[in-house]
């Protein structure tokens, strides 16, 4: 697959891929609170005829197949009676969207404040003086109303608005439950208030009459809380959700923001690079990012594509030679013909993987939402029904109101809405100490059934930059003397590889002696005067040009130093070879043991790189890999993972590139390498935020142990619902011990989820041998 083969998209967010006679359409939707909402737009725009639609709650993007002839107002218009809103995508705009993430958590965190500041003190208060009468001083009432209030109306408000809204379009959801639950609550604490008088309000009986002989009781405690729980965990869910677009934001912020057009009669004038047309010529300065895809034609440099495909040696181009955008050019000046622009370049096409690779993902929807379409309807029409029961069986209101208020109570989902949230907070924290964060729920779902482990090579096995690791002298010389001219020479470079040699020689070298009428040779080497001889710094072909023949021992083991994967430099003086050295970007030491571990986990691992396959071979031997997938281009990696998850394996993938973010959100499990690009940290489920390999193991661990916390806290919290409804329904339960029961379940699941606090390290263990297999290049 090749990133320009991919379709494009206009400005109004349409593209042609599918069959030739439908198009595609990427919408925004906004107002989506949970999973089920999601799934909910996908039925009704799927009931559509001809229409076939994907929505995707984390980024809250829906892609729309939809027949030629249909106008995309109709579309948004079905999603609108939904209750929702939609507008297509705008693709100019890659960060569409992440205003909106920000403005929706800054909102949740104000009611939260609020909320813990009014409610807490309140519900504290509610709860004692229930319990204890003798405690109730003039006006405590009113004290109450005045703290609750503005905690069940306003911190509220988001529960109330959409239940509303679902109701008016015939559907319900959690926020249904939850704004039930605070409204039956509140109201029947006012009509108690106002009704019977602070004197008659649960004076008698004690606890003992709290629980079978309701009376006239507040419940306001009972509200407060309810709100408290419920906006926790959609403030962490809707960080997480704001987190789901930073790949797809980082990756837009890598392309160059304007660019110097270079005119018919020669002058330059900056335009934005939006506005390059393929064609165009322009210039590109020492040390810029490339505007766009192109073709270079005059000039030449070192481009340093590390950007987008992870790899530390700068790639050496000239005129002819294809550049992409997004890199950026070292030491020289270019000028550069546009070939591709826009949603056709390179970078463009990344993006579109990334989202795309996101979009796979909408179908892992967490349990409470999938339950909650059934869930809600049940418990609400249980609630109806014990009303009704009672107040034909009992007649009492009071009795009446009590059961069925309980019902709603005991139901509210606050263990459920906690369960996910509590547990990733605590594995947050416990994760951070050991070098990994998880970045949502989808991290955990296929944590436990991963098989296959994808590593990246460079930046994630090695250290991703290049390393001086041998040198062999000719016959007769003395190996600080070569290291002292080539030192000399190569300090007066800009070049990796002669950064690398002179970073050596100056650790080596006591004093490097300086270099006269020093000239860098592009794609070649170096040559200079050093203490009055003539140094020339090069490859094999830059000494061929020269007619310098290089002694046969070294050419043999240059030979085989370039099969096993390094680059090799020969140094020679005043026309006569003096040494030779290897250089390679070095494996992590932690590599090996961390590869070691995986296999005793019981995990197939691959290390797959754009790499030459002679150097991924020898990088694989090295920590103990036995397959490998070398050569590859950044859109293929993906297509690599795709087609090991078609084969049925469970991929995780660990990397850190903007070549791996495509791959990163395509695998079941992305890792990414902190030291990475902020497109890779996007792009990844999972976060190592320690540079030892090491994390790795550790990473599926904590990973496997928090969804068993997980599981656990929505089996309780179900289990606790269902037992406790029936209780509830047959009028045993006061609605304040009812709530006290639900406080009591939720503070079960945090507590269930703070075990995580003491999850160690994943323990080293000896697998059996690895046996190699012989490296293997493949193109997805």
């Amino acid at each position: 697959m090749s990133l320009a083969s991919s379709s494009t998209t206009g400005s109004t967010g349409v593209s042609t891929t599918g069959p030739a006679d439908t198009r595609s359409v990427d919408l925004v939707i906004g107002g989506m609170t949970c999973a089920a909402c999601a799934a909910r737009v996908e039925r009704k725009l799927n009931k559509l005829d001809g229409v076939t639609a994907t929505v995707n709650y984390a980024t809250e993007k829906a892609t729309v197949h939809l027949p030629l002839g249909m106008p995309v107002a109709d579309v948004v218009t079905r999603v609108e009676q939904t209750g929702y809103t939609a507008h297509p995508v705008v693709p100019a705009k890659p960060d569409d969207g992440s205003a909106s993430d920000a403005d929706r958590v800054r909102m949740l965190w104000r009611r939260l404040v609020v909320a813990l500041l009014l409610g807490a003190p309140a519900g504290d208060l509610s709860l004692t003086l229930a319990l204890v009468p003798s405690l109730r001083f003039p006006g405590w009432q009113w004290l109450l109303l005045a703290m609750t209030l503005p905690v069940v109306a306003w911190c509220a408000w988001p529960f109330h608005r959409k239940a509303a809204i679902g109701l008016r379009h015939g559907s319900s959801s959690m926020d249904t439950l939850v704004s039930l639950g605070i409204l039956a609550a509140s109201g029947w604490s006012l009509y108690t208030i106002f009704a019977n008088g602070a004197d008659v309000i649960q004076t008698n009986n004690g606890v003992w009459g709290l629980i079978f002989q309701p009376g006239g009781s507040v419940y306001l405690e009972v509200a407060s809380g309810v709100t408290i729980f419920v906006l926790a965990g959609r403030l962490f869910e809707a960080k997480a959700k704001h987190r789901a677009g930073d790949a797809l934001r980082a990756l837009a912020a890598l392309g160059a923001k304007d660019v110097r057009v270079l005119d018919d009669d020669g002058s330059v004038r900056r335009i934005p690079a939006a506005e390059l047309r393929v064609g165009q010529r322009f210039v590109v300065r020492p040390g810029e990012t490339i505007a766009t895809d192109g073709e270079v034609l005059s000039g030449s440099c070192a481009v340093d594509t590390a950007t987008m495909t992870g790899e530390s040696v700068p790639v050496e181009v000239g005129e002819g030679d294809s550049v992409v955008g997004g890199t950026i050019a070292l030491g020289g000046r270019l000028i550069v013909r546009a070939t591709r622009v826009g949603a056709d370049t390179q970078l463009a096409q990344l993006v579109q993987l990334v989202e795309r690779a996101q979009a796979d993902k909408a179908g892992v929807q967490r349990l409470a939402d999938r339950i909650s379409g059934v869930f809600v309807p049940v418990v609400v029409g249980l609630a109806v029904l014990t009303t009704l029961g009672w107040w034909w069986f009992d007649g009492s209101t009071t009795r009446t109101v009590s059961a069925g208020l309980a019902v709603l109570i005991i139901a509210c989902p606050c263990a459920l809405g906690l369960a996910t949230p509590t547990a990733l907070m605590v594995a947050s924290g416990r994760g951070a100490q050991l070098g990994v964060f998880l970045k949502g729920y989808q991290a955990l779902e296929t944590a436990r059934e991963i098989d296959t482990v994808v590593l990246d090579k460079t930046g994630t096995l090695t250290v991703g930059r290049m390393t001086m690791v041998d040198l062999l002298p000719a016959e007769g010389v003395e190996q600080a003397e070569v290291l002292r001219l080539a030192g000399a020479v190569e300090d007066a470079s800009e070049h990796a590889v002669a950064a690398a040699i002179a970073d050596r020689a100056r650790r080596e070298v006591d004093t490097l002696p300086p270099v006269e009428g020093f000239a860098g040779l592009a794609g070649l080497g170096a040559r200079g005067r050093v203490a009055g001889h003539d140094v020339l710094v090069g490859s094999a072909k830059l000494l061929g040009q020269q007619d310098i023949p290089v002694p046969a021992a070294l050419d043999e083991r240059r030979t085989r130093w370039e099969r096993d994967g390094r680059t090799t430099v020969l140094v020679a003086r005043d026309g006569a070879v003096v040494g030779l050295i290897a250089l390679a970007d070095t494996v992590k030491p932690s590599a090996a043991a961390a590869v070691a571990r995986l296999h005793a986990l019981g995990l197939r691992t691959v290390l797959l790189t754009g790499d030459n396959a002679a150097t991924a071979g020898s990088v694989a031997a090295q920590v103990g890999i036995g397959e490998v997938i070398a050569e590859v281009l950044p859109a293929d990696k993906a297509a690599v993972i795709a087609r090991l998850r078609g084969e049925g394996r469970v991929v995780a993938m660990v990397g850190d590139g903007v070549n791996d973010a495509p791959a990163l959100a395509r695998a079941d499990l992305g890792m990414a390498v902190v030291t990475g690009t902020d497109v890779a940290l996007g792009a990844a489920d999972v976060i190592l935020v320690r540079d030892s390999l090491d994390v790795v193991p550790t990473a599926v661990g904590l990973a496997r142990a928090t969804l068993r916390t997980i599981r656990g806290n929505l089996v309780w919290a179900f289990g606790y619902n269902l037992a406790a409804l029936p209780i509830a329904a047959s009028g045993l339960l006061n609605p304040l011990i009812a709530g006290a029961a639900m406080a009591l379940s939720s503070l079960f699941v945090v507590s269930n989820s703070l075990r995580l606090r003491r999850f160690g390290r994943v323990p080293a263990a000896t697998p059996e041998p690895v046996k190699v297999a012989a490296p293997a290049t493949a193109t997805a």
